[in-house]
Parts: C-alpha cells; structure tokens; sequence
C-alpha cells in the first residue's frame, strides 16, 4: 500500500506522474468502524472488479481540530493506526489532504474538478451521509453532476448494529460512559492507545504492581476516567493487564490531565522508552479517591482479579 499526502489544488506535475483510473472510497473515516469498513470494503469490491486500484481520501487534520468545534476531543484513529488498518484491508493507495483553513473554503465544484476529475476517479464510493465542500454544501448526488458524468458514483448505506446506526460520535460517547462493549462491537475490534513508556512517580512498584505510564503517541480520544482490563502488545507479544486513565485522586487534589499507567500481569521487564499498543477490552470501576494507601492496595488487588476474569487469565498472579 502506498500513502500519498496531497495539498490542494494538486500541482500538474503531480496529476502527470500519478494519475490514473482507479477506485476512490472518500471519506474522514476516524475510527475505521463497520460503518467506514463496508464504504472501504465496497470500494476494494468494486475495484477488483473492474480490475483497477482501490484507493482511499481521507483528511488530516481532522476538520473539527481545524474549524475549532467545541466538541473535538481527539482522533479515534491518528493517521498512523488509520494506515495500518487500512494495509489490511486491501486498499492499494491512500490519499491524505491536508486539511487547512484555505481547503475549508474550497467550493464543492472546486472540489470536484480540481482533485478528483484530475485524479482520474473512475468510481467514488462514500458512505449515505457524505458531504464535502465548504460548509460541507456539497453531498453524494453532486459528484457525478459536477464531474460532468465522467465519475460513476456509489452511495454505501449505513451500517445498522441492533437497529442503531453506527457512528463514530456514537463511538466517543460511549467511550465517555466507559461502554466498552458498544465501542469495541461498533469498531469491529478492541479500541487501542498507541504510546510510549515514561518514567511515572513509581507509586505501584512500591505498593507491589509495578506499572508503565504510558504517554500517548498521538492526540487519541481518552476514555472516561477509571480502571479497564487491557491487552497489550509489545515486541510481537501480548500481556493482559489493567490500566487506569486519571488523575490519581487519592495522592493529587488540583491534577486535571489524565494519565494512562498499565500494569501488566506476568511480566517483570525494563520497558523505559518502548512503544506499547493498549487495547481496552471491558470498563472494571470508576476513579475515586481512597482514604489510605492500604484501601487503594485493597481496591488494586480486587481490580487486578476482575480484570483476569474478564481476559480470561489464570487467577494467580
């Protein structure tokens, strides 16, 4: 798969080496859910079938970081975890636009005619819900009028789980209510942070469950505060564990920014600086605040049990 990061308008030299007829699903797609996979999916479909490449737009920054929505809290997917999912799933080019003030305005002929007709799209699959240009004007039943009938155009209905369709907005709130099972059924798989291991204030080690404070890679969206079991990968090896995302009530009064620290079952290594991949499987308890060290160690052993229990683990530790 090759990732290609485009600026518009795109420059004739651009559109002379790398133009070419093939198949486009369009669409922000953060989060990748059964939702964005059955746009995804059609399009790597519909492309096999006419035997040209299947290819994927996607923008970065996220349009919402950029206009300064009030409800943006982060990507569900960062452009590196989005790629990585999308080589699996047979997608041959993947297109990233910059997304700026100045493409916020861009009209949505402009849109049209100025990066997808010179792309040579043979075919745009988006999902029922698709709108772009400026002040997102533009919708699916445009794009074959405004590229002047040279773009056949397939509109992907939504993905319905239980009767709800699924969303990533439906995803960001269940992760605020610590919904693991909604999160992870509409992702299709187990919402992961992607981090690095820093040095913490080593309280855990101290109370026996040595823990990796895990500093995110990217701006992802952080579940509700609270303790979840976690599944995580590291050298081609997969721990089970806990993890808390907090502020540490019982030991600071005035901390406001989560951190993420991760115990790891089993596992007795020096991972200072090492990238781990943290899937949050279930949802244990809430954060609160204790009143002695020997009630949160109390509390800690008893979310480390339920935590095995739920990851399936053997119960000694």
């Amino acid at each position: 798969m090759e990732t290609i990061s485009l600026s518009y308008p795109l420059s004739a030299q651009f559109i002379e080496n790398n133009a070419r007829p093939q198949v486009l699903a369009i669409g922000q797609f953060d989060g990748l859910h059964l939702g964005h996979a059955s746009v995804i999916e059609t399009a790597v479909r519909l492309a096999s079938e006419v035997g040209l490449p299947a290819s994927v737009m996607t923008f970065h920054p996220h349009p919402k970081e950029v206009m300064k929505k009030g409800d943006y809290d982060g990507y569900l997917t960062p452009p590196q975890e989005k790629e990585r999912i999308l080589r699996n799933m047979g997608v041959d080019n993947v297109y990233i636009v910059e997304f700026n003030d100045a493409f916020s305005q861009v009209s949505p002929q402009d849109f049209v005619t100025g990066m997808l007709v010179p792309l040579q799209i043979h075919t745009a699959v988006v999902g029922f819900d698709f709108h772009f240009g400026y002040r997102g004007e533009g919708h699916a039943g445009m794009l074959r009028e405004l590229s002047n009938n040279t773009m056949e155009v397939n509109t992907v209905p939504p993905f319905l789980i239980s009767g709800e369709k699924v969303s990533s907005s439906g995803i960001r709130k269940a992760l605020q209510e610590g919904n693991m099972e909604l999160a992870n059924g509409w992702l299709g798989r187990p919402y992961a942070i992607k981090g690095t291991v820093s040095h913490g204030e080593k309280r855990g080690r101290q109370m026996g469950y040595p823990t990796a404070n895990v500093k995110p890679d990217e701006h992802y969206v952080l579940p509700t505060t609270g303790v979840f079991a976690v599944r995580v990968h590291h050298n081609g090896n997969t721990y089970s564990g806990v993890m808390n995302v907090g502020v540490k009530p019982t030991f600071h009064n005035d901390a406001t920014v989560p951190s993420l620290e991760v115990h790891l079952f089993d596992f007795n290594g020096d991972i200072y600086g090492e990238s781990l991949h943290v899937e949050l499987a279930h949802f244990i308890r809430k954060e609160r605040k204790f009143g002695s060290m020997e009630e949160l160690m109390e509390q800690i052993a008893k979310d480390a049990e339920t935590a095995k229990k739920l990851l399936g683990c053997a119960s000694k530790q």
